[in-house]
């Protein structure tokens, strides 16, 4: 895509004003509408369909778009039997800009589940308003995407601001690994046109003061490991010594895969070299966040003798800024999820447990083959089980990672733009740790569109977990920048 040599420049505070007031106003009551919705992915809510949740939260999204007095404009719930919905909507270009040269917009209404760990007086379905933070789970990931989309558009229809066709894509099967979207990839592509602009509003940002621009993402396996070495549990009295530990078991076959003293994910196939502008980049986000990128983390106080000379906080697997910045986006790392087989502890009795079973979850490098990575994680896991023991793994997700193209000239200049405008600064790019396996199903389907992946999952908003908020302030400017950037794309 092309700019076009003269376009006038666009004014960030007339927009500014109108978006903040939308916010206040409208956006944030919305959202806390929905934040009071479980709308839990299909993967945490197998019975969602009949449980009504998405269907209530897509529904209060269709409804509050179609309120929205933009000319034009069409919006409907797409269907397909058997899968998650979504939202579409598309309005026309202004200004006698092309009809078929388009901008999407991409967001999603389904949520992680609850989590446990939240301070007293909040929770994940308690939308709280504190110091500019709206804490609640989805706020952020990603209910706010939907509204900041379409908040930018009528901010620039309002200021006589002429921008391209633009197209809403907001599915509810993201946080399952989006496969469903797929199907309606293939069903929508042909009505969104010659596709020059992906806008994803569902990444992170180093901090909260510039724009930040989201370069690659990282791949993803989810699975289940099982070890089996007992019918039934047994007396540990009598058993210990003699059967070994399917917990111990399981430690050894996790070692063939990270080192448990370092994390460094041993395999080959989970890894890849790094490209050297990705390299160049992490050293740029490293020299602007400094010891942020490790600090912004809530790590646990440590009790210590010696108060001179030790820590008083859990410390990372490295402080180097820029190492970290490469360990959380073009690394691989192994977590343990979930465990079944293990009782709680205040019932647990002196019993040889006759299995464990962990959810694991590997990230990948973006440009790891995740079908490839799945099969070859299955493999070493199961070969020569210890003991003969009954080992199995079953991976219910693999997720490509993705590299983004090179962001062209007039986007890059778009962007430094938008983030001046709106922070005093240049926009900073970074790769992120998440997995949205979008990117890569839009990359394929529209190769020649340029595409932006940013969002408002900064320091401490911890989306998936407890505590998880929204910063709203600067989510606004956000949204600011978004709508200068789209009045940019031609």
């Amino acid at each position: 895509m092309t700019a076009r040599p003269n376009i006038p420049a666009v004014a960030a505070a007339p927009l500014a004003a109108r978006i903040e007031r939308q916010w206040d106003a409208d956006i944030v009551p919305q959202l806390v509408d929905y934040i009071r919705i479980p709308a839990k992915s299909p993967h945490f809510d197998a019975q969602w369909a009949e449980n009504g949740h998405i269907e209530r939260a897509i529904r209060q999204a269709e409804a509050w778009v179609r309120a929205q007095p933009v000319a034009g404009m069409a919006v409907e719930i797409v269907r397909i039997a058997g899968r998650t919905p979504v939202l579409f909507f598309d309005i026309p270009a202004t200004g006698g800009l092309p009809a078929d040269r388009t901008v999407v917009f991409y967001g999603h209404l389904d949520k992680q589940p609850e989590m446990t760990g939240w301070r007293e007086g909040l929770g994940p379905w308690e939308p709280v308003m504190e110091e500019g933070r709206l804490y609640g789970r989805g706020g952020a990931d990603d209910g706010y995407a939907v509204f900041a989309a379409l908040s930018a558009v009528m901010a620039l229809d309002a200021e006589g601001v002429a921008r391209p066709r633009c197209v809403g894509l907001i599915e509810t099967c993201e946080e399952s690994g989006s496969y469903d979207l797929p199907a309606y990839l293939d069903l929508l592509a042909p009505r969104m046109g010659g596709v020059q602009l992906v806008v994803a509003l569902d990444s992170g940002a180093g901090n909260y003061e510039q724009l930040w621009v989201t370069t690659s993402l990282r791949g993803l396996v989810n699975g289940a490991l099982e070890v089996r070495i007992l019918e039934e549990g047994v007396h540990s009295g009598d058993a210990g010594g003699v059967v070994p530990s399917s917990f111990r078991i399981a430690r050894q076959v996790l070692d063939r895969i990270d080192d448990s003293r370092t994390g460094v994910v041993k395999p080959a196939a989970f890894n890849c070299d790094i490209p050297a502008d990705r390299l160049e980049q992490a050293r740029q986000a490293a020299a602007i966040l400094g010891d942020a990128t490790w600090k912004r983390f809530p790590w646990a106080s440590s009790c210590c003798d010696d108060q001179a000379t030790a820590s008083i906080f859990a410390e990372p697997v490295t402080k180097d800024p820029v190492e970290v910045v490469l360990n959380r986006t073009w690394r691989a790392a192994l977590a343990v999820t979930g465990a079944d087989g293990l009782p709680p502890t205040h019932i647990a009795g002196n019993v040889q447990r006759p299995f464990t079973t962990l959810k694991l979850s590997l990230r990948l490098p973006p440009l790891v083959p995740a079908a490839a990575a799945a099969a070859e994680l299955k493999r070493t896991l199961e070969a020569d089980p210890p003991y003969r023991a009954r080992v199995s793994f079953a991976y219910d997700q693999a997720a490509q990672g993705w590299n983004a193209p090179a962001v062209a000239p007039w986007l890059s200049a778009a962007l430094d733009a938008a983030s001046q405008a709106n922070f005093g600064r240049p926009a900073a790019y970074m790769g992120e740790g998440g997995t949205i396996p979008f990117m890569g199903m839009l990359g394929a389907k529209f190769p020649d569109a340029q595409i932006l992946v940013t969002g408002v999952l900064g320091p401490k908003s911890n989306a998936h977990g407890p505590n998880e908020f929204l910063h709203v302030p600067y989510a606004k400017k956000v949204t600011v920048a978004t709508a200068m950037v789209v009045a940019a794309a031609r």
